[in-house]
C-alpha cells in the first residue's frame, strides 16, 4: 500500500454540514413544450452541503453564519425576480438543474475560508415540496 492509500473497504471519516434557505421567483422554460414554457413562479428551497475530513482550530467545518451570509446574498439577487431577465439566465434556461449549478458556482466563488480538503458536495434546489434537482461537483 502506497502513501495516502487506505486499506480496501475502509472509508475516510468526513464531517458534513448544510444550510437551507428559501426564496420566490418566476421563470419560463425556453424551448419546453408544455405548461412550464409559460411564465410561472415557485417558492424555491435551496440546500448547500459541505463536507471535509477535518475541522478548523475551533472545531468547525464551516461557520454556519458565514455560509448563510453567502447563501442569502446569492438569494437576494434572485428573490422576487423574473429569472429569465437576470444575466446568469438570459441564455441559460432557469431550470432547477441550472439554478443548482449557479448556486454551487456562486457559493464556491464566495466561500473562501474552509479547512483543507473541505468543499461543497451537493446543492439541491426544490421547485416544489416533491420536485428537486441536485448538482454535485466531480470528485
Amino acid at each position: 500500500m502506497g502513501p495516502g492509500q487506505e486499506p480496501r473497504g475502509k472509508k475516510r471519516a468526513m464531517f458534513q454540514v448544510s444550510v437551507t434557505e428559501t426564496f420566490s421567483s418566476g421563470h419560463a422554460l425556453r424551448g419546453y413544450k408544455g405548461k412550464c414554457e409559460n411564465v410561472h413562479g415557485h417558492n424555491y428551497r435551496v440546500q448547500i452541503k459541505l463536507a471535509g475530513p477535518q475541522l478548523d482550530n475551533i472545531g468547525l467545518l464551516v461557520d454556519f453564519t458565514e455560509l448563510k451570509r453567502v447563501l442569502r446574498g446569492i438569494i437576494a439577487v434572485l428573490d422576487h425576480q423574473f429569472l429569465n431577465d437576470l444575466d446568469p439566465f438570459k441564455t441559460v434556461n432557469p431550470s432547477a438543474e441550472n439554478l443548482a449549478k449557479y448556486f454551487y458556482d456562486e457559493t464556491q466563488r464566495q466561500l473562501t475560508t474552509l479547512p483543507a480538503g473541505a468543499g461543497i458536495t451537493e446543492v439541491t434546489v426544490w421547485e416544489t415540496d416533491t420536485a428537486s434537482a441536485q448538482f454535485r461537483p466531480e470528485k
